[in-house]
């Protein structure tokens, strides 16, 4: 299990001379990369101490739901009923759906949600490099084709993010591994991309935005080389944006890709999906501590 803080970011063309970095001064770190193992081993245990108050029901499936009535009587249930595949069923006062970008929960609310394809593919990876290094810069490189992004995991490993076109997404999912190992140390390298025309007008552009705005140069490094792909690690998802016309209705909460999907190219995702624990955590604490209904 990995997990990573980066000190810097570079961000840079393929096709021109255009870079941008992020290293801001007397910050510690600017963020960190952390395996999906070792998120939900931190949250394991976390239960586990919780143990006397919290019961994790494993390999149990959600097959349908049954929804109080929007003013259920004052003999009507005001609980939601949540039937599980092995014929047990639960009841809640909130149910709070955190099961993807396919929710059942959303499904099931009748909660619409507004979807866009990008028709892009997103190619993942673990990567290990030709050489140990201190690895804390994060590196994204835009291509014709779209970014693709390197992301440090330890010292000598680092996550692969490469958006591109879903015919080039199966073609690198076919190759063998040394191949895409050569075609993802070509693609942060090679220059076959560059366009002097391109080149030419983006330092115009920055010539005149720096008399009106002077500001410090960036200054272009070189990200470590790949060596080898990490076993079983290589997969693809398809890219695309959705959103949900609400949140929060009676008795229910959507968080997470539950309630929002993003293109990774900002690597937002995930940090959104907190945000939303964290926002949810606050309003819930704040109800108990009124003494309210919390599912109203």
């Amino acid at each position: 299990m990995r997990l990573k803080p980066f000190k810097r970011m570079q961000v840079w063309d393929a096709c021109s001379d255009a870079l941008i970095t992020f290293d801001k001064e007397g910050m510690e770190d600017m963020g960190y990369i952390i395996e999906n193992d070792v998120i939900t081993a931190a949250l394991t245990c976390q239960l586990d101490a919780l143990s006397d108050r919290v019961k994790v029901l494993y390999r149990s499936r959600a097959v349908g739901y049954t929804w109080p009535a929007p003013y259920s009587s004052a003999e009507g249930s005001p609980f939601v009923k949540i039937h599980l595949a092995d014929g047990q069923s639960l009841h809640t006062r909130l149910l709070i759906g955190a099961d993807g970008q396919n929710s059942t929960v959303r499904t099931a609310a009748g909660i619409n949600n507004i979807q866009w394809s990008y028709n892009h593919v997103a190619v993942v990876a673990t990567l290990q490099l030709s050489e140990s290094t201190e690895n804390n810069v994060a590196w994204q490189r835009f291509l014709p084709t779209g970014p693709i992004a390197l992301l440090p995991l330890s010292d000598t490993w680092s996550s692969l993010v490469w958006s591109t076109s879903p015919d080039h997404a199966s073609e690198l999912l076919r190759m063998d591994d040394e191949s895409f190992v050569d075609a993802v140390n070509s693609a942060f390298w090679n220059s076959e991309h560059h366009s002097e025309f391109i080149s030419s007008a983006g330092s115009l552009l920055h010539s005149a935005v720096s008399l009106l705005s002077p500001s410090g140069s960036s200054t272009r490094q070189l990200p470590p080389s790949v060596s080898c792909l990490g076993d079983k690690s290589r997969a693809a998802f398809p890219l695309g944006l959705g959103h949900t016309t609400e949140y929060i209705r009676r008795r229910v909460a959507l968080i997470g890709d539950a309630a929002h999907k993003v293109h990774p190219l900002a690597g937002q995702g995930v940090n959104m999906g907190f945000g939303d624990v964290a926002s949810l955590v606050h309003h819930l604490s704040r109800a108990a501590f009124d003494g309210q209904d919390l599912g109203k």
